[in-house]
């Protein structure tokens, strides 16, 4: 079958290690069931498993994505949860949770393998694309705002960095659920799109905001992480599920932190109820992901070119 794989571990270019071609078809253990690809969406995951975090060279080839909805064995519309062994369904009883890519051979393919517990019926209002962006950046857009940030209608949030997939997820599904959100961003054309989406207010990156706020979605990392700080009211909350500038900020802003006790809280991810929830969210309110450009499988660097310059807003689906 036809797939786009990591074949090599490349640190400093990982691109090179990105390969178009045929692979076996997928092992299906006891418990598990194999879903015919419809589409698939890309995640800086992606990227850095080619750079080798979380993925050894010792598991290479692998297939790449974590995200795919299409057709199970029994003709069902289904979309994927990505976390394999969350509660042990499929794999032995004391193996540790993984994401697809890190041990098991992901979706970029005509068919992938995952345990059957992992599989959830696809809404039926939503496409094959729209779902498939949903169970890693939206998910965890979903998980940060209304689990670890318990942030309710009415509340503030401040949204670091639009044009990703997370950032952007967290715009719409905020601004959908009653929330004042603002959002930063270096792209003027950026900040004007964040708006159209639902944003309050949108602000060069590192702007004093005319309010602080309950709490701060931050997926930047060091590049920001003062400005998220800052922009707290006493008691809010910072959610970090990411670090795409590096995970070292020039100042930790410890005194801030305990002085207002404000609360650092990591983020990964989502269980399969939150993800049921999220599809639940978006079929009834009619959201729907932000999609920045759809491409057949075959031209999957072009995506993984778009995602590594940062040319993009919203997701990018592969579709088979």
């Amino acid at each position: 079958m036809f797939a786009a794989y990591a074949a090599r571990i490349d640190r400093d270019q990982p691109l090179n290690g990105l390969e178009l071609g045929e692979r076996p078809e997928p092992d299906v253990p006891p418990g598990w069931t194999t879903v015919n690809v419809k589409a698939a969406s890309l995640n800086h995951h992606d990227l850095w498993s080619l750079r080798g975090v979380g993925l050894g060279e010792e598991s290479l080839p692998m297939i790449l994505g974590c995200d795919a909805a299409g057709v199970d064995a029994d003709g069902n519309e289904v979309v994927l949860h990505s976390v394999i062994g969350q509660t042990g369904h499929g794999v032995g009883p004391r193996e540790p949770r993984s994401i697809l890519t890190e041990k098991y051979q992901g979706t970029f393919a005509e068919r992938v393998a995952v345990p059957q517990w992992n599989v959830l019926p696809k809404p039926k209002e939503l496409s094959f694309a729209e779902a498939a962006c949903l169970p890693t950046a939206w998910l965890t857009a979903y998980r940060m705002l209304f689990t670890n940030a318990g942030v309710r209608p009415g509340d503030s949030v401040l949204v670091q960095g639009a044009g990703g997939g997370v950032a952007t997820a967290a715009i719409v599904l905020g601004a959908a659920a009653g929330l004042r959100v603002f959002v930063t961003s270096r792209d003027e054309a950026k900040r004007a799109r964040a708006v159209e989406l639902g944003a309050e207010e949108a602000f060069e990156s590192g702007t004093r905001l005319p309010q602080r706020v309950d709490a701060v979605i931050e997926t930047v990392g060091a590049a920001t992480w003062s400005h998220s700080v800052k922009s707290l009211k006493p008691g809010g909350t910072l959610v970090i599920s990411g670090a795409t500038s590096g995970p070292n900020p020039p100042a930790a802003e410890l005194n801030r932190i305990f002085f207002l006790e404000l609360k650092v809280v990591g983020s990964t991810m989502g269980t399969k109820e939150e993800l049921a929830g999220l599809l639940s969210f978006c079929a009834a309110k009619d959201v729907r992901p932000v999609i920045d450009s759809t491409l057949p499988l075959d031209r999957a660097r072009e995506g993984f070119e778009k995602m590594a310059t940062g040319d993009l807003f919203g997701k990018v689906v592969l579709t088979v």
